[in-house]
């Protein structure tokens, strides 16, 4: 494939540097937006920023976790790559965790690291870590820049990979002497050339065929829902080959937002804490087809349990994932979007599934989602469910892990795709409020929700700065509990109640250290407090934080404990 860069340099009293030419080639990307934090091996870049600062934005975050996370956000809201801009080792370092997170979640970044001079390179020099081999195994791809004539091919190269295929992390290493290097020439032409790099978005058609005519031999169908359905844009292109066939469907917790919640096909979602339909669809279907869900553990259960009467359909762009948990009759390798456009047109029959539609429903009936108001403090069910009511379902949703991020995936119903931002596959903590501010710079006009617990905030709250100094309105909401909620509900659960350092005894005060930032804040402790003060706490023109003191002992239910099958769930109440 051939590319004309288009680089014409304006004529300037200050030469041209890599840097100046790094820059230009984002701009030339589309990019709009860098999360950063500087430091020695990047200076030269930040220089060029400095130049270039009327043409492109950089957000200077406080902690390189806090700037990638927002890159996440950023990512997930518009579908274009994250770029973030970190210096060398420490700096670098600290970004690991977040390409390990975009990487399990495909989330399309492409990450700059600053790194020592190349005559320096190996030599233990100050900040010198080596990065290409620490995010080898966490990336789509990574590079280090050996010469200023690369830089426009790599530029070039790292965009396409990220956000081609199954999008993904690229890492760009880029040594302070080529950053700093003065330009004697205009590169015009570059050649990339990717021949191991051929990502498959048409299906083949016979096993399009194949699944066609499945389908309407099935009578207990479902439908399996993903991250790739969103990845690919395909939301309206599957509602519509699930009413077209009445055919339920499960999503997974990446997938949220892909069909409808208020849909009578929808049975919610699947896996662990998932509803007690949805994961009985799931044990008991004999037609299993799968858009773009990576059947990881936490979906699955134990795998012997898994699907066991099914013949399974996978469709996913990756093909290293079609087979790898779960045995596949069906597999297509093919963007769900493209698939689900041949389906369509090929799949003229449906299945006969009434009495299996009447099963399940009768399931959601007997068995909902379920918690018992306690009016002496808040549930945390409750306050997710006023947060709905205020927002009108319509909010984009980022969290961080643990028993809030389910309360949140379980009671604010998505019926719009694109509205949930969560760290699924690595489970980070930490994510959900940088994340938030990344959404929030993607969709300025969008009202967006940080619902985070009182540890995993602790992580990352040192991004309150940024909110503030650009007047970013979040709305962060602490799901507090005084612990590590999850941690707790495992240990008394499956650890006979050994309580082990998951309480969190002392805590800070929220509301001053918001207003130490400038930001307004709130502690409600009470259920009358809440539905007196969330709407306009949620109306406020700017930033807030809310403290919600919510019952400690309040678990996630349904669980599916380590080892056991989808219907093996405890913690299920009948109506």
């Amino acid at each position: 494939m051939k590319v004309e860069a288009k680089l014409e340099f304006q004529t300037s009293t200050a030469p041209k540097t890599g840097a100046d030419l790094l820059i230009e080639l984002l701009i030339e990307e589309g990019v709009d937006t860098i999360f950063g934090y500087p430091g020695g091996a990047v200076l030269p870049i930040y220089d060029a920023i400095y130049r270039a600062k009327n043409s492109i934005k950089h957000v200077l975050f406080r902690h390189e976790q806090g700037m990638i996370h927002a890159a996440e956000g950023y990512a997930r809201i518009t579908g274009k790559p994250g770029v973030v801009i970190g210096t060398s080792g420490p700096g670098a370092t600290n970004l690991v965790t977040g390409i390990t997170d975009a990487m399990m979640d495909s989330l399309p970044l492409v990450v700059f690291t600053g790194q020592v001079a190349r005559t320096v390179i190996g030599t233990d020099a100050f900040q010198e870590a080596d990065i290409m081999a620490i995010t080898t195994p966490i990336t789509k791809h990574n590079y280090q820049v050996q010469s200023v004539a690369d830089l426009p091919r790599i530029v070039k190269e790292a965009f396409y990979i990220a956000s081609t295929g199954r999008p993904g992390p690229v890492v760009v290493d880029v040594p302070k002497d080529i950053s700093s290097e003065i330009l004697t020439e205009v590169v015009k032409d570059v050649n990339i050339q990717l021949p191991g790099y051929q990502p498959t978005y048409k299906p083949n058609p016979m096993q399009i065929k194949k699944l066609s005519e499945s389908i309407p031999k099935a009578k207990k169908p479902v439908i399996l829902a993903g991250a790739g359905v969103l990845h690919s844009h395909a939301s309206k292109e599957l509602t519509a080959f699930a009413e077209k066939h009445q055919i339920p469907v499960v999503t997974t917790l990446l997938g949220l937002g892909a069909f409808p919640a208020d849909s009578p096909l929808s049975l919610g979602m699947g896996g662990m804490h998932g509803t007690y339909a949805a994961n009985m669809a799931l044990y008991e279907c004999d037609l299993l087809i799968n858009f773009g869900a990576r059947f990881d553990d936490r979906l699955t259960g134990n795998l012997k349990h898994f699907a066991p009467f099914a013949k399974v359909a996978h469709i996913d762009i990756d093909p290293a994932e079609i087979g790898k948990n779960v045995p596949t009759q069906i597999p297509i390798v093919a963007d769900a979007k493209v698939a689900l456009m041949e389906l369509l047109k090929e799949a003229e029959k449906s299945p006969d599934c009434e009495k299996w539609r009447e099963k399940l429903n009768q399931y959601k009936k007997d068995y909902p989602l379920w918690y018992e108001l306690d009016p002496s403090g808040i549930s945390p069910q409750w306050l997710i469910q006023a947060i709905h009511k205020v927002t009108k379902g319509e909010a984009i949703v980022a969290t961080d892990v643990g028993q809030h991020q389910m309360w949140a995936a379980q009671y604010y119903t998505f019926n719009k795709p694109h509205r949930w931002i969560t760290s699924g596959g690595l489970g980070t903590m930490g994510f959900g409020f940088p994340a938030a501010i990344g959404a929030q710079m993607a969709s300025p006009e969008s009202t967006v929700v940080a619902i985070v617990g009182d540890a995993g905030f602790q992580m990352t709250l040192q991004e309150l700065s940024v909110i503030y100094e650009r007047n970013l309105p979040v709305k962060i909401i602490i799901v507090n509990n005084s612990a590590l909620g999850m941690v707790r509900q495992w240990q008394e659960l499956l650890y006979d109640n050994r309580i082990s350092e998951s309480l969190l005894h002392t805590q800070p005060d929220f509301v001053k250290l918001a207003e130490s930032y400038g930001i307004r804040g709130a502690k409600i402790d009470n259920q009358e407090e809440l539905i007196t003060s969330l709407p306009e706490l949620m109306a406020h023109d700017g930033p807030v934080l809310i403290d919600c003191r919510v019952l400690q002992q309040e678990k996630v239910f349904p669980m599916i404990a380590p080892g056991k099958g989808l219907h093996e769930m405890i913690g299920v109440k009948p109506q």
